[in-house]
């Protein structure tokens, strides 16, 4: 990954160049950001540029003993940490347990998130953290000497992850740091991690790519037509990641909307004993994807709220979605839009605190009937396009 890989970005890549040029490489970054944007792309292209000993005044050279290994991200200087999931099988308790999956996936594919991760490690309903034994593992890494006689390199991927000793244990590193030492911590949460590792970082924010950057990369990457490529920019809205589902058809994404308008009109019709049977059926697809299935929820009322409003440049749908809207918006106004998504939020919370599934799920569907029901002002006809 070179800086001319990342794209969009420019002005970051520019400020990253002139810090390596200029001598000025804080021991400690925090590059954060939504999801899609090029975090993790940038992390390793400035560590190759870090790295390269022959360096240009705009990439690295991609020739030299220390880009040859970055190709392989195998630089012996370059260590990477990021979330795990146990597996007493296999005896995996460390990043470096899965250190080869790692590279291999990162190579293939440099715009991933957590549930592409999760995927590749056949973690199933296991939650992914970044383990307490991890701290270990980097302090014995950055304790040894440089391999090649430049800087140690830490790339830390979602440093939100962190088991709170971990994050500790990283803290006391963070405040005394060994001789030529970098962290690089990827971040899509900031405000889950410690204040005092924050407050010991430089932070970086990458904001959304824009459409135009993308547009391009679709059509001279992955050759699709100006027109669709157009289309998908702006539906992706600055989130690579949900550019390249767009075109893939993302099967997980119409899984989820298929079950979002299956609740929507179940919850209209009061169909109790459906909706438990649906209940349980988002229950058992594992906490991750039921976390990610509320994200989307919570986008989808975003989406129809301002649908609603007559302001469809600013919505960001499939065709089937705004389809949907179409019947469905008017059942998201003024009167009930922060209640569902205050619902939502607290679904999400009991998620990640290991409620039971099912409760919180069936809890849910229960107050979408009172949300739903209670816009009595909409019109017969438009009450009966939604459930049609």
């Amino acid at each position: 990954m070179f800086f001319r890989d990342v794209i969009g970005q420019e002005e970051i890549k520019q400020r990253l160049i002139q810090e390596v040029s200029e001598g000025r490489i804080p021991h400690a970054q925090l590059i954060c950001g939504p999801e899609g944007v090029g975090k993790m792309p940038l992390a390793i292209a400035y560590a190759r540029y870090i790295s390269c000993t022959n360096r240009g005044e705009t990439d690295a050279c991609g020739a030299c003993p220390s880009c040859v290994k970055f190709n392989k991200l195998v630089h012996p200087d370059v260590h990477f940490v990021f979330p795990i999931v146990k597996s007493s099988k296999g005896k995996r308790e460390v990043c470096d347990d899965y250190i080869a999956d790692w590279r291999q996936f990162v190579l293939n594919n440099p715009y991933f998130n957590l549930n592409h991760w999760l995927r590749e490690m056949d973690a199933e309903n296991a939650q992914a953290i970044i383990y307490a034994k991890e701290s270990d593992e980097i302090l014995k890494k950055l304790s040894l000497k440089s391999s090649e006689g430049g800087f140690k390199i830490t790339i830390l991927w979602l440093p939100e992850k962190m088991h709170p000793v971990c994050a500790n244990k990283l803290l006391k590193l963070l405040e005394e740091p060994p001789e030529k030492t970098i962290f690089l911590l990827v971040s899509e949460a900031p405000e889950m991690i410690l204040p005092t590792i924050l407050s010991r970082t430089q932070r970086m924010n990458v904001r959304k790519i824009d459409e135009p950057a993308i547009d391009r990369i679709l059509q001279t990457k992955y050759g699709i037509q100006p027109a669709d490529s157009l289309s998908i920019a702006h539906l992706a809205n600055g989130n690579f990641i949900k550019a390249l589902e767009t075109i893939h058809l993302n099967e997980e994404n119409q899984l989820f909307f298929d079950l979002f308008v299956s609740l929507m009109r179940l919850s209209y019709q009061r169909k109790i004993r459906e909706m438990k049977l649906w209940s349980e059926q988002v229950a058992g697809m594992g906490r991750e994807r039921q976390k990610n299935f509320l994200e989307y929820c919570q986008r989808m009322i975003r989406e129809n709220f301002i649908f609603n409003l007559h302001q469809r440049d600013l919505t960001y749908m499939t065709i089937n979605e705004q389809n949907f809207a179409s019947r469905f918006a008017p059942f998201v106004n003024e009167r009930n839009v922060m209640g569902i998504m205050d619902e939502l939020s607290e679904a999400q919370l009991h998620i990640e605190q290991n409620v039971n599934a099912k409760m919180v799920f069936f809890d849910f569907s229960l107050k979408m009937i009172v949300l739903l029901l209670s816009l009595i002002h909409i019109s017969e006809p438009t009450r009966l396009g939604m459930i049609s």
